[in-house]
């Protein structure tokens, strides 16, 4: 008999890339069960009891959404992370793999790309500082159930930025590559207006590489702590001049607003030395393959 999985966030990028590849899961939405109630969260699990949780829902936006609205990224995220952690206790779930964000480490670091050891070593950005401390603190609650319920298979992945067709492309919702996406293809005066001043470091990760990742280590049975980043670490302005290359659209011109505050923090790529010693050889899609498969589908979409 096979382990019955559940896999929080169903419906958005990462459980859109799951279900390509993982069919045979139970997808959970907000429709099916709010978790940021405990009783309702309980509830489906006890009834459910699944052997495995790969938890990714969660309120998620782009930096002007948390500066807008701290409050509700830090309650609605603690809420969630709580209760599934909880309802998957009581219900016996064996095996729980949480998504996290690169967000969460520290916004200085003493090196880089930064290692799984240097988590706690500093606040993270201020941009998102809400956000990303709740799910620090998610990270927390999960070494706290392994520490005093010996949790052996509950863990948490950190993984870079993503972007993918599956992604929201509406302007506060989306991530810099998608928004960025969205922009080259409704461009209009021959330009596409970005954020910040173009100067930060991103690591962005294809989303279905992402998926790949998880279902490889599920299948291994492998439950650790672990960075998820390819090792392509470029500017903001560089990557749009990657977009733009890789579209053939080099005839649009990129401006930036030139707002530091627009920029987060300046450098934040992870190491993923131990992922690649866990998995063994695993090939992640290049920034370049990877922004022209999404725009194509993109394209595609919006012109049917």
């Amino acid at each position: 008999m096979k382990d019955k999985i559940v896999i929080t966030g169903g419906t958005g990028m990462v459980g859109q890339s799951l279900q390509k590849i993982m069919p045979t899961a139970i997808y959970l939405s907000s429709k099916d069960c709010d978790l940021s109630n405990l009783d309702e969260t309980t509830k489906f699990f006890k009834k459910e009891k699944p052997d495995t949780i790969i938890h990714i829902a969660g309120r998620v936006g782009g930096i002007l959404e948390n500066l807008k609205y701290p409050v509700d990224f830090l309650e609605e995220n603690i809420f969630i992370n709580t209760n599934l952690c909880k309802a998957a206790h009581i219900s016996g779930t064996k095996n729980l793999m949480a998504v996290l964000s690169t967000c969460i480490y520290p916004e200085n670091a003493d090196r880089y790309p930064m290692t799984e050891d240097q988590l706690y070593n500093g606040p993270p950005p201020i941009q998102n500082f809400s956000y990303a401390y709740a799910k620090r603190c998610m990270a927390v609650q999960i070494d706290s159930y392994v520490q005093q319920y010996k949790k052996s298979n509950w863990c948490y992945i950190i993984p870079c930025n993503l972007y993918g067709e599956d992604d929201k492309f509406k302007y506060e919702r989306s991530h810099y590559v998608s928004s960025l996406i969205d922009k080259i293809y409704n461009s209009k005066d021959g330009k596409i207006y970005l954020l910040g001043t173009g100067t930060p470091l991103r690591q962005f990760m294809y989303s279905g590489d992402l998926a790949l990742a998880i279902k490889s280590l599920i299948e291994k049975n492998i439950f650790e702590n672990v960075n998820i980043a390819n090792e392509e670490v470029c500017s903001v302005k560089e990557i749009a001049e990657i977009a733009l290359k890789a579209l053939g659209r080099k005839d649009l011109e990129i401006v930036f607003s030139g707002n530091e505050i627009e920029d987060g923090n300046y450098r934040k790529d992870v190491s993923s030395e131990k992922l690649k010693k866990l998995l063994g050889d695993f090939e992640f899609t290049s920034l370049s393959k990877g922004i022209k498969k999404v725009y194509n589908i993109y394209k595609d979409r919006n012109e049917k």
